[in-house]
């Protein structure tokens, strides 16, 4: 079972804040009861009590209901409520007409308790329902408008019903700054919510257009490398099938220089996959703790990676990206370590979050790395280190918190010394430069002399 609180740590930013949103909406509803409905039963008769309250009940239910609708109509998720903004209107000056008969007419009077209450009643009835319906309009204009109107209307509905002219005012009054004030309320809420969303979209935003950019810098390094040595090789092709059917000894020269631009189009396309590759340790800690403390979580990072091989750092380094990456998309982190350490023969990078979400922390597998990142991230991660007898540990820890920890053996000899396979029997692109290129027609003594 989840522990209290871990649906709302499971939420992302704009969620908590769309679903503070609402609850406020509703929290006015039960305001509207406890300062309005309840005191009923302390001034007024019991049975006229009973038959007001219901009335209370029922419009900051209704003011609840059409919040929670309009502010799904604000995020596009529902038509606009029409007709509920429509029954939410004429419920309130129903009520509202009530409670000024409650406070005492000409042919019914009342007494001074009476009288209080029944002004609140109006005034609260009034403001609560104007600050939900202007939920119903995008236009601060038109908010404004059925503010103005709503006060226009108390002002109007108090004169037939014999209230003196002071009264009249204040009521007037009263109602023109608590309506006021709430449907400031909720415009101020659409527009934080909508800034919420709009932020959380450019974030999402900017890293596609990161990747996008990573991609064309791909394209454009390969097509600078292989543009112009493919148009060159292209070229002395031809110029040497030419040569070879006139008879002419050049063609080997040609067939030569051919044989050396793929061989240094190989070269460069290798330097360039590799660069794309490999990540430096050093660099990609550096810029963990800058992107999280960017994302305001506390960041400490504690060790080094002094002579360690380059292929250790390239592995450790994409450890450190995809951990970042998950600290950021799951859960609510507010503080992340990174601990580096090179003792018994081995390298342990550790990094360890808060913020865990209670489905993480006690989900069926979580040991194994199903919490954040548990998908085809640290799957890679793992397929990674395992060519360097290295080991992956994903899973809650003591505390409520998420650790990562990556270990790789040390190397008894340098990466350099290690044999490296011939090209016919690895990847071309991660043949050695060192060897020999492969090729398939000998070449004839002599043929990578420069002829006159």
């Amino acid at each position: 079972m989840s522990r209290p609180g871990g649906w709302w740590r499971g939420k992302s930013t704009p969620a908590k804040v769309e679903t503070y949103t609402r609850w406020s909406f509703h929290f006015f509803a039960l305001i509207e009861i406890a300062t309005i409905g309840l005191p009923l039963f302390a001034n007024v008769p019991d049975t006229l009590s009973w038959c007001l309250f219901p009335l209370v009940c029922g419009h900051s239910a209704l003011c609840a209901v059409t919040a929670s609708r309009t502010l799904d109509w604000t995020r596009g998720t529902r038509d606009r409520p029409r007709r509920m903004l429509t029954a939410l209107a004429v419920t309130t000056a129903l009520v509202a007409v009530v409670a000024l008969t409650l406070s005492g007419t000409d042919w019914r009077p009342a007494t001074d308790d009476e009288v209080r209450l029944g002004a609140s009643m109006f005034v609260g009835v009034i403001a609560f329902g104007t600050g939900t319906l202007a939920l119903g309009t995008r236009d601060r204009r038109r908010m404004a408008h059925v503010v103005v109107g709503a006060t226009v209307g108390a002002g109007a509905a108090s004169f037939p019903l014999g209230f003196p002219g002071p009264a009249t005012l204040i009521i007037t009054g009263t109602v023109l700054l608590t309506a006021g004030f709430l449907a400031f309320t909720a415009a101020f809420s659409v527009w934080l919510l909508n800034a919420v969303y709009e932020l959380d979209a450019a974030r999402e935003t900017r890293a596609r257009l990161a990747v996008a950019e990573e991609r064309l810098r791909f394209g454009r390094d390969l097509h600078d490398v292989m543009g112009r040595n493919l148009a060159v090789i292209a070229l002395k092709s031809e110029l040497a099938v030419q040569l070879a059917r006139r008879g002419r000894p050049e063609a080997v020269d040609q067939m030569t220089e051919v044989q050396r631009i793929a061989r240094e189009s190989q070269r460069e396309v290798r330097e360039v996959v590799r660069g794309y590759r490999e990540a430096d340790l050093t660099v990609e800690l550096a810029g963990a703790q800058g992107v999280l403390t960017a994302a305001g979580i506390a960041c400490e990072v504690t060790g080094s990676a002094p002579g360690l091989p380059a292929r250790v750092q390239s592995a450790l380094g994409w450890v450190v990206r995809e951990a970042t990456t998950n600290v950021l998309r799951h859960g609510d982190a507010r503080r992340c370590g990174v601990s580096l350490r090179v003792a018994d023969g081995k390298v342990t990078l550790t990094v360890e979050n808060d913020g865990v979400p209670d489905t993480v922390a006690a989900g069926p597998g979580a040991g194994k790395g199903s919490g954040p990142g548990g998908g085809t991230g640290l799957v890679g991660l793992r397929e990674r280190l395992a060519q360097l007898d290295g080991t992956l540990l994903a899973g809650p820890a003591d505390g409520g918190t998420f650790r990562l920890t990556a270990e790789i053996p040390m190397p008894e000899r340098p990466m350099a010394e290690r044999p490296v396979p011939h090209p016919s029997e690895a990847d071309p692109l991660q043949a050695d430069p060192s060897e020999p290129y492969p090729s398939a027609v000998p070449v004839p003594p002599g043929a990578n002399e420069v002829r006159p």
